[in-house]
């Protein structure tokens, strides 16, 4: 059982990345297009996923969570609205 392992976690670490890789949106992704992260991920069972958390994911902001665009709360936030009134 102990001998499988290896392969275990480096199948559960490549299924990991390709699911994060293509649930990742393409502008975010860094350093190459998404195709090739997902390319990549699949033929090189170690290194590919290695690659793909240190090279080809998005950065996290200040408290570990993904940056994205600010999107106004309310109406009151957005400026297009308060232009119109």
């Amino acid at each position: 059982m102990l001998r499988y392992l290896p392969a275990v976690l480096s199948l559960a670490l490549t299924v990991y990345c390709v699911v994060d890789a293509i649930q990742t949106e393409d502008t975010a992704v860094r350093n190459l297009p998404k195709i090739a992260w997902l390319i990549l991920v699949l033929l090189f069972p170690l290194v590919g996923p290695a690659a793909w958390l240190i090279a080809g994911r998005p950065r996290k902001g200040p408290r570990g969570i993904r940056q994205q665009p600010r999107r106004p709360l309310g109406p009151d936030d957005d400026p297009d609205f308060l232009k119109d009134l």
